[in-house]
């Protein structure tokens, strides 16, 4: 036994002394890709010294005598701290991600190749100015410059993630920063799926119930929708859930996560300090690290600081000593699905307006890491791509003998955003600006800018020019056959909505409505707000002038204008109702609930129960008011939509015909429905967190998701990679804290301002920013995560132009020298 005993305890400290000695030798070679921030490199492709000066945040600011070496410095900086990501969104562009994850990323691939994105990158290339593509070139040189210091120096091959995955770094060329850019349009995009799903539902349900769901921001006189079954009578309804765009790292955002957005400014007038202010935080999913990167560069126009997004070499959001810009998704409908009648004799051809016509084709063939290559046709028609019918189930409303085509203004290979987005970043003043918006394809953006004394907001993007007949302007899949329903061109710079200088002295946008056009003038039919803007609206008005605090709270409340509205409406019925129960009774539960509803100011706070019994009731509301008439497609519907709640309980349009469960024989009203809802929404909570509802926090299911892209799923690697954090905010606050709608917990905040900016142009050094993990994508560094709890709190750190500041603030300072000659590549 003894003897035993001791043999199991040398087995015991030789495991654990394995595992010692394995995480020690992990540690080793998975550390050696963490920079070294005070470092001398000789490098190749520069005119001249460059320095870049990082602060105790790891921001770097950089300075070199030439702008070029000025971006190869940023390419620099960005390699050495998000070398994986960058890899990884040019992959996702090129469509090569099954060459390392295998048949998993097939579908996403597969759409990538068929768009053709990283082919029209490659094309619009000639198309910047001299300038842009120097940078480009620049840029791309000082990424290399980092791969090469990786590989000769044995540098921990760039990222943990090289020892995962394949190590296979393909040198940075000026075309993988477009095709980064053109992704950045895919995950802003969401007019296509509106589309299907606005057709879907026009299939399936009866007389205009289907635009409760998804309204149509008509303004006046605007005709109705037209009847879909009768533009393709051989569809059937069909009522099977939406399949989600794409495979595994899809860059296509589900419905209602496309891009958003906050940002406003206002005129020296409402300043109390005198001069202009803006505010900024734009919307993306959420991730770790990041999507956005901080930085500045020392330019010979000045110096510009703000975010970056890792293989892009600009400024997207931020200020310099001259200008301040922000950026809202404006929701343009820059998209239109066609439906192509197919030739019966040769499916090869598709009916045009000019008869029938030959499919451009070409064969493209995907590698897939452990399995055989994959071989794909790619046919295009004069409307655009061709799409597979299970890319957004767009095969659900495609009638058999057809395909469904994508037009689609990111799929221009003349694309000269890039030199917009440069040259906006380096204007002296509004005007420049405004001009340089000209030549901005894609993504469709509204562009706050101030010059410290004059504010405006312009929309950025090519605007499709529709014809006034056409069949059913954007909103729904149109015969693509018909010369009525193509697209015309683009419309001309000058229709885009444009705002200057306004008389009350601020303006903004929440990726709410901006103004009221007909049709085909009309922007949108789909907005991203119809809430915020609301109590926005109210912050901005309930003070005479604004500061940067000021600014700083507004972008910060947590107040929903949804929970204001909808309450008293919902509960009407409910207040202070009912006999009184006893204790541990469902009933007494209810009461409870009701009891703290009614005295709370619709503040998402994260440490309050209100919060989480408003937003769970409202989702049980929900699908108990759609599930029997939609079936399995109210799913899609995972958001709540105050609009949809609002509609149904002021019966606008009859629309509380919602609420009569048309599968049951007795007639139910919304007050039933309602109440009903609130017990199961209760019951779920009690399950979950006790019967206590005082103690339920908002907060331990409204936690902020940043997961990492691809070792997030990993068990037990999941706990070091994945930053979770309290948060608090909701789906309709200025604080966006988008939910997931899906789930063990629907209530996962996944999507939100990953970057906050606000500029002070009477003080501009006390302008500050923020994003929502850190500067490194390193799961190693300190700079991994280190800006997330401050910006949970609500803190920012600063944004200053000064370089004595930049230099005495400095904790790491690398020098690039040139080498002899300059690289060839």
């Amino acid at each position: 036994m003894i003897t035993a005993f001791r043999w199991l305890l040398r087995l015991f400290f030789g495991l654990a002394l394995l595992i010692a000695v394995v995480s020690v030798l992990g540690y080793y070679f998975l550390s050696r890709s963490l920079p070294d921030y005070d470092a001398d490199f000789t490098v190749e492709g520069i005119n001249g010294g460059i320095e870049i000066l990082r602060n105790s945040d790891n921001v770097p600011h950089i300075f070199a005598e030439a702008d070029e070496d000025v971006f190869f410095g940023l390419g620099f900086a960005h390699a050495q701290d998000r070398l994986w990501q960058m890899t990884l969104l040019r992959r996702t562009a090129q469509g090569r991600l099954s060459e390392v994850f295998g048949a998993r990323t097939l579908e996403t691939d597969e759409m990538m190749r068929r768009l053709d994105l990283y082919g029209l990158a490659s094309e619009s290339v000639e198309a910047q100015d001299a300038e842009t593509r120097a940078a480009l070139e620049a840029y791309a040189r000082g990424v290399n410059a980092w791969v090469r210091q990786v590989n000769e120096g044995a540098l921990g091959r760039g990222a943990p993630e090289f020892f995962v995955f394949s190590n296979e770094i393909a040198f940075w060329q000026p075309a993988d920063s477009l095709a980064v850019l053109k992704l950045l349009a895919v995950q802003l995009s969401g007019q296509l799926e509106n589309e299907v799903l606005r057709a879907r539902l026009a299939l399936l349900t009866d007389d205009d119930r289907h635009r409760d769901l998804m309204p149509v921001d008509d303004g006046p006189g605007i005709a109705a929708l037209p009847d879909f079954a009768a533009l393709f009578p051989e569809l059937r309804p069909d009522d099977t859930p939406l399949r989600t765009a794409g495979g595994s790292f899809s860059p296509f955002a589900r419905r209602g996560f496309e891009g958003a957005s906050n940002a406003w400014a206002a005129t020296p007038e409402r300043a109390a300090a005198g001069g202009a202010l803006l505010a900024n935080d734009p919307h993306l999913e959420f991730s770790a690290p990041v999507m956005w990167y901080l930085a500045r560069l020392e330019l010979s126009t000045g110096g510009v600081i703000g975010a970056t997004i890792p293989g892009i070499p600009a400024v997207l959001a931020g200020r310099s000593e001259d200008l301040g810009w922000g950026l809202t998704s404006s929701y343009l409908d820059d998209q239109d699905l066609f439906i192509e009648r197919l030739d019966p004799e040769n499916p090869e051809r598709y009916l045009t307006p000019d008869g029938w016509a030959e499919f451009e084709t070409r064969r493209s063939i995907i590698r897939v890491a452990d399995g055989a290559p994959r071989t794909y046709t790619l046919r295009w028609s004069e409307n655009g791509p061709v799409l597979p019918g299970r890319h957004m189930d767009v095969g659900s409303v495609t009638p058999p003998g057809h395909v469904a085509t994508l037009a689609w203004t990111v799929l221009d290979g003349q694309d000269t955003t890039m030199t917009a987005i440069l040259r906006m970043m380096q204007a002296r003043g509004i005007e420049a600006a405004l001009e340089a918006g000209e030549l901005y394809v894609a993504p469709s953006q509204n562009i706050v800018l101030s010059d410290g004394e004059r504010i405006a907001m312009q929309m950025v993007g090519a605007a499709p020019r529709r014809d006034a007949d056409h069949e059913t302007r954007g909103r729904m899949p149109s015969p693509g056959w018909r010369e009525r329903n193509r697209w015309q061109g683009m419309l001309p710079y000058s229709s885009n909505p444009r705002f200057l200088d306004p008389e009350s002295g601020i303006l903004g946008n929440t990726n709410n409505k901006p103004l009221d056009r007909p049709f085909p003038l009309h922007v949108s039919y789909d907005w991203g707000d119809t809430h915020r803007i609301r109590r926005w609206t109210r912050l901005m008005s309930a003070r005479e002038v604004h500061t940067r605090d000021s600014f700083i709270e507004a972008q910060l409340d947590t107040v929903s204008p949804a929970a204001r509205a909808l309450l008293p409406l919902i509960a009407a019925d409910l207040w202070y109702s009912g006999e009184p129960a006893p204790a541990g009774t469902p009933e007494r539960l209810r009461q409870r609930a009701l009891d703290l509803l009614a005295e709370w100011n619709g503040e998402m706070n994260e440490h309050l129960p209100e919060p989480l019994i408003y937003a769970a009731w409202m989702r049980h509301l929900q699908q108990r008011l759609i599930r029997d008439e939609l079936g399995p497609l109210a799913g899609e519907f995972a958001q709540v939509s105050p609009a949809f709640l609002e509609r149904v309980f002021r019966d606008t349009d009859g629309a509380a015909a919602w609420c009569n469960v048309v599968q049951s024989a007795a007639d139910e009203t919304c007050t039933e429905i309602a109440r009903d809802a609130l017990d199961a929404a209760l019951l779920w909570l009690s399950e979950r967190f006790g019967g206590d509802p005082e103690s339920w926090r908002w907060g331990d299911l409204h936690q902020a998701a940043h997961d990492h892209t691809v070792l997030g799923q990993v068990p037990m690697l999941r706990y070091a990679v994945n930053i979770r954090q309290s948060t608090s905010g909701g789906d309709t606050t200025l604080m966006r804290g988008l939910t997931r709608g899906r789930g063990e917990n629907p209530f996962l905040n996944i999507h939100g301002a990953g970057y906050r900016g606000v500029y002070d142009f009477a003080d501009p050094d006390s302008s500050v920013f923020i994003t929502s993990t850190g500067q490194s994508g390193h799961p190693l560094s300190r700079h991994y995560d280190d800006l997330g709890e401050r910006w949970r709190r609500g803190e920012y750190i600063p944004m200053s132009l000064d370089p004595d500041l930049a230099r005495a603030g400095a904790v790491g300072v690398t020098r690039l020298t040139p080498a002899a000659a300059p690289p060839r590549q």
